[in-house]
């Protein structure tokens, strides 16, 4: 839907006030066993609020009736106060990504029967068959609530402990697992506020290991895992606040590449709060990188190797603590770590993503020691364990046949017969699911219409479809995907909306992420929004997805193994090979980017300046010592052991900056400056190094931005400023938007 207010409303204050036009769409959708109900979030109370509404609702959709109705309101909760995010909240959402607010997420219980989610800090629960919600009296901040499968009870962690409460809200809130006492938990703490907590993930496991979580119920509800992390080894860094002087640095535990991480432990914990450490090699294994407990087996752990070349499965016996090895993995490169893996099958079977060895290796499913896919399928997530199949995510292998550049799909695979694998999604685009039992909720997004549309279906049949209230764009992204190069990069291109041969070729932007986990190249429609606005104001917009990039095969991702130049090398090629099928001026060639991408848009314009002749730099990586361990380290390896592999892969090192390498192409180099994940230092170094060689350059600084920017000012006149910027450095005239 359309706003006629907003018909005055430039294209980048729209995108930035509906979160890139999602907010109003159904997310985080849960699927009740008995089939009955499906769980979901929304923002808005209706079609008339929900395109711009920031704040999210908890939803109930009833499938025997096909009615949607409210199970949870922020502003009725909240008796219209505004929200108040403690520091805690406020990390794990920047970890997220999560710029929205209201139930920005929810926990349920076995039968989908009870809700807990947090709000302001307080804890609420909401009867999903009932349609109440109420708060539970517990201290807080509150931190992340789940019901126990039961239902009878709500976990949660408050001020670094672990504690509990009767869903009921008859009481018996106590503490499960803390520093040991107050006194000495103060003391363990620190005077810089960094310490130890129970319940919690740590940076490195949120930022980039995909797990949020710190803590497991057992499917008897009985006793919990619970990780207990120790941040005091970590590295202190200070984030600092210049436009406030007389606010205090926040103290930020950062781990960087070669630095000590947190310690994690793991511990069962019953609800009378005794508890046993779990056993396993962790000077061998430091990164706990996933948990599973479910009915089919012992508790499962899959840990790494600080390396990540070496990982094992471990089934765990929660009354003794001791573990033991289900599985060993190696790989020459590094082991990747996949969502809704490691799981056993109903009869006790190991199920797990494996990357078979070789240039031609494929991503498969495997279930024990059987690969049940193969090359055909590029497998990307396990999506849901039956009794009898597994769903997957998964893209075209290398083996496919013909190409299906930028899509996703959802998979059916038999655990025994045939076929063995089916396809459920149907059409170009990309395709997700949740299921359970016979209900699969199948949401699905194309690049020729805009948003996703969500459908639930039983038994393989259409029963209804969630409501999205999300905004249409004013403009349609008319997105060409296609191949370029020998090594067929995947390419979005992007033209201007009645261009014509007679208009000639148009100055080109690239407009890349280009980095691991960053996939930009998709089958859909929304994902394009900005790129086809920049093409508006008169470029050709190439969107590549070179070597290190997801979807297409585990060589390719491994290919950039200390070297991550090679991005920029598949950035060139496809530019050149585009070159002859669309109307490219290779005289005016800019590249814009962020976090990686923005890495990448300063090596651009310092080491190919023959290609590239301007170059917006966002919030960029320019010295991999400064980023994080988990990632920095998988791509690079340590520091100290291989000083030559930073050197190589920093801006701050490169020839452009004091070599003989003329000419220097123009840079904008932004920041926000409350920025904890590419920190601001990463720009002050670039900048003093550019200063000191005498190369000019301009740098925005964002005051009060982290990585995100969900600011709506910020975010739009970020964009103005980067078209401007991009005009004047190509000799174009002023921007029409």
């Amino acid at each position: 839907m359309t706003s006629p207010r907003d018909a005055s409303v430039s294209f980048p204050r729209q995108y930035a006030r509906t979160q890139r036009f999602a907010l109003g769409a159904p997310r985080a959708f849960t699927v009740s066993p008995d089939g009955g109900r499906v769980v979901f979030l929304r923002s808005g109370s209706g079609p008339d609020d929900a395109g711009t509404d920031r704040s999210h609702r908890l939803w109930v959709l009833d499938l025997d009736t096909g009615r949607e109705r409210l199970a949870a309101d922020p502003e009725a909760l909240l008796a219209g106060a505004a929200e108040e995010l403690s520091a805690e909240e406020r990390a794990r959402r920047e970890r997220a990504r999560e710029g929205s607010g209201g139930i920005v997420g929810y926990a349920v219980d076995g039968a989908v029967e009870l809700a807990a989610f947090a709000l302001s800090g307080r804890l609420f629960t909401a009867e999903l068959r009932a349609g109440t919600a109420r708060e539970l009296p517990v201290p807080g901040p509150v931190v992340d609530p789940r019901p126990s499968p039961d239902g009878r009870w709500v976990a949660y962690v408050a001020g670094g402990a672990l504690r509990v409460t009767g869903a009921d809200g008859t009481g018996g809130d106590r503490v499960l697992a803390g520093p040991e006492g107050e006194a000495e938990g103060a003391d363990e703490a620190g005077a810089d506020g960094r310490g130890i907590t129970y319940g919690l993930a740590e940076f490195i496991a949120s930022e980039e290991m995909n797990r949020a979580r710190g803590f497991w119920w057992s499917p008897d509800s009985d006793r919990l895992l619970v990780a207990r992390v120790d941040e005091r080894p970590v590295r202190r860094w200070w984030i600092a606040d210049p436009a406030h002087p007389d606010r205090a640095p926040q103290a930020v535990a950062y781990p960087a590449a070669g630095t000590a991480n947190a310690e994690v432990r793991l511990f069962v914990v019953d609800l009378a709060g005794n508890r046993t450490e779990v056993r396993w090699d962790r000077a061998a294994f430091p990164y706990l990188a996933r948990v599973h407990w479910s009915a089919d087996g012992p508790p499962l752990l899959l840990v790494q190797a600080r390396d990540q070349r070496s990982q094992a499965y471990l089934a765990v016996d929660p009354d003794s603590g001791a573990t033991r090895t289900v599985r060993r993995e190696e790989d020459p490169v590094w082991l990747e770590l996949f969502t809704g893996v490691p799981a056993w099958t109903a009869d006790g079977r190991l199920v797990r993503v494996e990357d078979q060895p070789g240039e031609g290796g494929a991503r498969v499913l495997a279930i024990g020691d059987r690969a049940l896919t193969d090359a055909r399928l590029h497998v990307r997530a396990v999506l849901d364990v039956g009794t009898e199949d597994v769903l997957i995510s998964a893209s075209a292998g290398e083996a496919a046949g013909a190409p299906e550049t930028g899509e996703i799909h959802v998979y059916r695979v038999r655990l025994d017969g045939e076929p063995a694998v089916e396809r459920l999604s149907e059409g170009t685009g990309v395709h997700g699911a949740v299921r359970s039992g016979a209900v699969t909720v199948l949401s699905s997004a194309r690049p020729d219409a805009p948003g996703s549309v969500t459908r639930v279906l039983r038994e393989g049949k259409r029963v209804a479809e969630v409501a999205s209230y999300a905004r249409t764009p004013p403009l349609r992204a008319e997105v060409h995907l296609t191949e370029a190069g020998e090594r067929r990069i995947p390419c979005a291109v992007l033209l201007p909306s009645g261009w014509t041969e007679a208009d000639g070729p148009l100055p080109v932007l690239m407009d890349p992420y280009g980095g691991p986990h960053g996939q930009r190249v998709v089958a859909a429609h929304n994902p394009h929004l900005t790129s086809q606005w920049f093409a508006e104001q008169g470029f050709a917009v190439i969107v590549a997805d070179g070597r290190g990039m997801p979807g297409r095969s585990p060589a390719w991702e491994k290919a950039i193994g200390r070297d991550l130049t090679l991005s920029l090398d598949d950035q060139v090629d496809a530019l050149r090979a585009l070159a002859g099928r669309f109307p490219l001026d290779l005289g005016r060639v800019a590249i814009r980017g962020w976090s990686f991408g923005g890495y990448l848009a300063g090596l651009a314009a310092l080491r190919r300046p023959d290609v590239f002749h301007a170059a917006v730099v966002g919030a960029p990586v320019t010295d991999w010592r400064l980023y994080d361990t988990h990632y920095t380290e998988r791509y690079l390896g340590r520091p100290d052991e291989e000083p030559e592999v930073y050197a190589a892969n920093s801006l701050l090192s490169d020839d452009g900056l004091t070599g003989p390498r003329p000419p220097f192409r123009p840079m904008m180099i932004v920041h926000g400056l409350a920025d904890d994940n590419v920190v601001m230092a990463h720009t002050l170094r670039l900048s003093s190094a550019l200063l000191a060689a005498g190369r000019p350059h301009e740098v925005l600084p964002l005051s009060g931005v982290t990585h995100m920017t969900p600011q709506e000012q910020v975010a739009e006149n970020l964009l103005l400023l980067q078209v401007d910027f991009l005009r004047r450095s190509l000799g174009l005239g002023p921007s029409s938007d």
